[in-house]
């Protein structure tokens, strides 16, 4: 792709216009294909194996619930038609073996250990940090349904942080009211970490102390009223200078501060193609929801 500079904001606009018409029209043909295969990795550990210990033993293993569980949420299924997609899937591939039925996907998905999933990376990364708002079917509308009138939207906070190509390498999901700096994404990162991205938000003394533990530098404009000799970082007193000499725009062209778009644009592509809500009712069955999307995400990227 190309671009081409906006005749209404030519300094700060830019518009795209595609040039591979012919890979990205391909492209958008293949987001229909729904070609489903197993592994024999996969078929083989689809039904879990004997714990030898008392009681009930479990009858599908964690492979075979979180595959059903990403085919909800990649097709938008309620997980009654999921199962039912799976049995019609299995008896069109010939395979013998038995699907989940629903009250075992709801039940087993609270108890799901989900890792996140992404390519290792060898060098330094930026990480891009935010987060964004998820609806969920709070008490107080399950209640307006039940007895009428209006409930009130429950949310839930999704925190990611990704890398330059897009890629979601820490992901933590909390409630609404939890701060978006007290949420410490950069030690999850396993990958030595160059540089840390993020809005006015993470202007704060803890998202400071995680980036310089380890060694990475921290590009976030801080607030307009900030002062010099503060007790947050030397590198904030240097963009406070910055910002007095050259204003805050400038800047923020300086310091690489538009790749904090990469987050914004994860948080596009996840709300487009799976949904701005979540389809689980519990804390727990949403944490592995969270985690399948983030691994979704980056299996299309």
């Amino acid at each position: 792709m190309s671009s081409k500079r906006s005749l209404v904001h030519p300094k700060f606009k830019t518009k795209y216009r595609v040039t591979n018409w012919s890979d990205y029209d391909q492209s958008l043909v293949e987001r229909g294909n729904i070609t489903l295969w197993l592994s024999p990795d996969a078929m083989a550990t689809w039904n879990a194996k004997p714990t030898h210990r008392r009681g009930g033993q479990r009858k599908y293993s964690d492979v075979a619930i979180e595959t059903a569980l990403t085919l909800r949420m990649l097709l938008h299924f309620p997980l009654r038609q999921t199962e039912g997609f799976l049995r019609s899937i299995f008896d069109l591939m010939g395979v013998s073996l038995d699907v989940p039925d629903h009250t075992t996907m709801s039940r087993r998905s609270a108890r799901l250990a989900v890792p996140l999933r992404s390519r290792p990376r060898t060098g330094a990364i930026n990480l891009v940090i935010d987060s964004s708002g998820l609806s969920i079917f709070g008490e107080g509308q399950w209640a307006a349904v039940k007895h009428g009138g209006k409930g009130i939207q429950g949310w839930r906070k999704l925190h990611l942080g990704v890398d330059d190509n897009g890629v979601i390498v820490a992901q933590a999901l909390t409630n609404s009211n939890v701060d978006d700096a007290g949420i410490n994404l950069i030690a999850e990162v396993k990958t030595k970490i160059k540089t840390v991205i993020g809005d006015g938000a993470y202007d704060t003394r803890a998202f400071y102390a995680a980036a310089e533990t380890r060694g990475a530098k921290v590009v976030v404009p801080p607030d307009k009223t900030a002062t010099i000799g503060g007790e947050l970082s030397r590198g904030r007193d240097q963009a406070v200078r910055r910002i007095r000499k050259v204003g805050r725009r400038q800047w923020k062209t300086g310091v690489g501060y538009h790749r904090q778009a990469r987050a914004e644009n994860a948080f596009f592509r996840l709300k487009t193609i799976l949904g701005d809500r979540m389809r689980a009712r519990g804390k727990d069955a949403q944490l592995v929801e969270a985690r399948i999307a983030c691994n979704i995400l980056n299996r299309l990227t």
